[in-house]
C-alpha cells in the first residue's frame, strides 16, 4: 500500500518527512495541502486529517502520524534506514532532532515566513532581527559540530541530518548564507549528492509560483 504524505512545497517540516520517505525507498506519494488557502484551518481537515491543524501528516494504511520527527522515526523503523546503528546513536539522533525543532527549524521556519510570505508592510523588523540572532547561534553550533564530520551522528546519513537540513535548501532569504558556514555548506552538498535527493519544490507539490 502506498504511503500518503499530506504536505506542501513551502514547508520545511514537511520536507523533512518527504525527504526521508524519498531516500528510504518506500512507496509513497505526496498529497497537496493548500496551506495558504486555509485548508489546515478548516473543520474537516482538523476532524479527518490532523486535529492540530498542521502538516505534514503521514497515512500508511490505518496508521496516521503527525509531526515530522515522528514520521521520520517511523520511516527509519519501516525501511531500516536513518535510525542509527545502536541505542547510543538512536539517542543522539533524537537529541539533534529535538534541538533542530527548537533551535533551528522552529526559528528558521518562522523567520522565513515573516520575511517572505507576509505583505511587506506587515513584516515585523524587530522580531525578524531577534530571530536571525538566534539562528546565527544555532548555525554556529551546527557548523562547529560538523567540523571533521561527514554526518551529524555516526558515519552515515540519519534522521539527524534529514531534520536539521529541513529549511536550509530553500531559496527564499531568511538570514542563512551557506558561504558563511563552510562545514554546513560541505554537509549540505554531501547530502544533496545522495542518490535520490530532491530539493523541496521538486519533491513536494506547491511553490510560490503557484500563487503568482
Amino acid at each position: 500500500m502506498t504511503i500518503q504524505l499530506y504536505c506542501f512545497g513551502e514547508s520545511g517540516n514537511a520536507y523533512k518527512a518527504a525527504l526521508a520517505l524519498e531516500l528510504s525507498g518506500l512507496d509513497w506519494k505526496p498529497v497537496k495541502v493548500d496551506f495558504f488557502g486555509g485548508q489546515t484551518r478548516q473543520p474537516d481537515y482538523r476532524a479527518q486529517i490532523n486535529n492540530m491543524g498542521e502538516a505534514p501528516v503521514m497515512i500508511d494504511g490505518d496508521l496516521r502520524l503527525t509531526q515530522s520527527g515522528v514520521i521520520q522515526d517511523y520511516v527509519a523503523e519501516k525501511a531500516g534506514k536513518f535510525g542509527g546503528g545502536d541505542a547510543t546513536e538512536r539517542r543522539e539522533i533524537m537529541r539533534w532532532v529535538l534541538w533542530d525543532n527548537h533551535k533551528l527549524s522552529g526559528v528558521a521556519g518562522m523567520t522565513r515566513f515573516l520575511m517572505n510570505f507576509l505583505p511587506e508592510d506587515k513584516r515585523p523588523a524587530e522580531v525578524i532581527a531577534f530571530s536571525q540572532g538566534r539562528l546565527k547561534a544555532a548555525y554556529g553550533v551546527l557548523n562547529d559540530h560538523l567540523d571533521g564530520r561527514d554526518w551529524i551522528v555516526g558515519d552515515e546519513l540519519t534522521n539527524a541530518d534529514l531534520s536539521c537540513c529541513g529549511y536550509l535548501y530553500y531559496p527564499e532569504p531568511f538570514g542563512f548564507d551557506r558561504s558563511d558556514w563552510p562545514h554546513i555548506d560541505a554537509w549540505l552538498t554531501r547530502l544533496s549528492e545522495t542518490p535520490g535527493w530532491k530539493a523541496p519544490y521538486d519533491l513536494m507539490p506547491g511553490s510560490p509560483a503557484d500563487r503568482a
